[in-house]
């Protein structure tokens, strides 16, 4: 089989969806790469270096669609919206596509995608399972994201991370408080602590006060009701909660050189956490870093893609940070998709087994249809279950009808 790797096509996006030392792994499933020439280029990873490893250089983009039996790449559908389309017309019946499509955000599109007749597995969707940890690709960039946070806060911040004596005089740490300790939080108290800084950590979970405080920093405790939710995540709470929380965040806020927060809901709009009058209190040059931008952002003031400026206060608003480190995104994404691969492709072949969870917990689309359960019910529709009855019973109510006479002819009786 052939696994195409087109050249990404969303603004700014610097990432690949394989890099070359996916080849052999893959070569060993039975299965041959297929690069757009260029693809890996601004990662790092020229044309030649996928030569080198084994893979074809196709001679255009359209080759790659055309030939290929499936595509990985790193935005499609939902996550690739305005240049992406022109990809999705060239998808093929029964053609198959990995990528991270962001269907929550909008499933009335992956809906209107699953008419293209493919089968498209979103990354996104990777159950968060001890199996899965090496394909969950939302904790691979939040690593990146965590990471790049604290240097994009120390870059603005008027003041060093760590403190130094020195003969000129005590210089004091900087203090940073890292709100949400996931995957993307508790690299950013990492790397924070790297730096010299005095850390804070606070989450809505407080099962996460261990990990918090294994890396070096204060875990903030706060009388509130526990949000563990499923599958590693926070629940959604109700806005009495989040305004206690901020309540009891302003104190730790205005105490802190840098905020970083991390807070998101996938398929929901980000929670406010740090408000305009915690804005107010912080020390003249601070920072706030918000990692939540794209979902509309934890800070009140945030803008995407921005940096604001209020109260004396730095707002950063970064758009698809990982981005921003292409090679080392790269590497973890291709990883990630490689071991995803590996659980899909027996023999050169796709094998579709459906009992395997994180098979049936990431396909979206499959036979003209949206089969993921969640995403069909945030687009309002009924569960595939209830589709086939309400098919079947259209079906038989049809036959039924077929075998009436119509309602204008009259059964005449003997003699009449």
């Amino acid at each position: 089989m052939i696994i195409g790797v087109p050249r990404e096509t969303f603004p700014g996006e610097r990432r690949v969806g394989l890099v070359p030392t996916a080849v052999k792994p893959l070569s060993r499933l039975g299965a041959e790469l297929l690069v757009e020439a260029g693809a890996g280029l601004a990662a790092g990873f020229p044309d030649q270096a996928y030569v080198d490893a084994g893979a074809r250089i196709a001679d255009s983009r359209d080759e790659v669609f055309a030939t290929s039996d499936l595509l990985v790449q790193v935005r499609a559908a939902v996550a690739n919206p305005e240049t992406g389309q022109a990809d999705l017309d060239q998808l093929r019946e029964g053609q198959s596509l990995i990528a991270m499509c962001d269907p929550l955000s909008d499933p009335q599109a992956m809906v209107r995608t699953a008419e293209r007749n493919a089968v498209i597995f979103s990354l996104e969707l990777v159950p968060r399972i001890t199996r899965a940890q090496s394909m969950d690709v939302l904790s691979s960039m939040a690593t990146i994201a965590g990471y790049k946070a604290v240097l994009l806060a120390a870059n603005h911040l008027p003041q060093m991370f760590p403190m130094m004596m020195t003969a000129a005089g005590t210089l004091a740490p900087a203090r940073v408080f890292v709100v949400g300790a996931g995957v993307a939080g508790l690299q950013a108290i990492a790397t924070a602590r790297r730096l010299g800084a005095v850390v804070h950590g606070y989450d809505v979970r407080p099962a996460v006060k261990e990990q918090v405080e294994s890396l070096g920093a204060k875990f903030v405790e706060m009388e509130l009701e526990s949000a563990e939710g499923t599958g590693g995540y926070a629940k959604e709470m109700d806005e009495e909660f989040y305004r206690k929380q901020r309540e009891m965040m302003l104190r730790v806020v205005a105490e802190s050189d840098v905020v970083i927060t991390t807070a998101a809901i996938p398929g929901k709009k980000a929670p406010i956490l740090v408000t305009e009058e915690m804005l107010q209190v912080m020390p003249p040059g601070s920072v706030v870093v918000d990692l939540a931008a794209e979902r509309g952002g934890n800070c009140e003031l945030t803008k995407a893609g921005e940096v604001v400026e209020a109260h004396d206060v730095t707002i950063l608003g970064p758009l698809n940070i990982p981005s921003d480190i292409p090679r080392h995104a790269s590497q973890m994404y291709s990883n990630n998709v490689t071991t995803f691969l590996k659980s899909l492709v027996k023999d050169g072949q796709i094998v579709l087994d459906l009992t395997d969870e994180v098979i049936a917990g990431t396909l979206v689309t499959r036979g003209g249809k949206c089969v993921h359960p969640f995403v069909r019910e945030l687009a309002g529709l009924p569960t595939l279950e209830e589709e086939e009855k309400a098919a079947a019973a259209a079906t038989a109510e049809a036959d039924a009808s077929s075998d009436e006479p119509p309602a204008d002819t009259y059964r005449l009786s003997d003699g009449d």
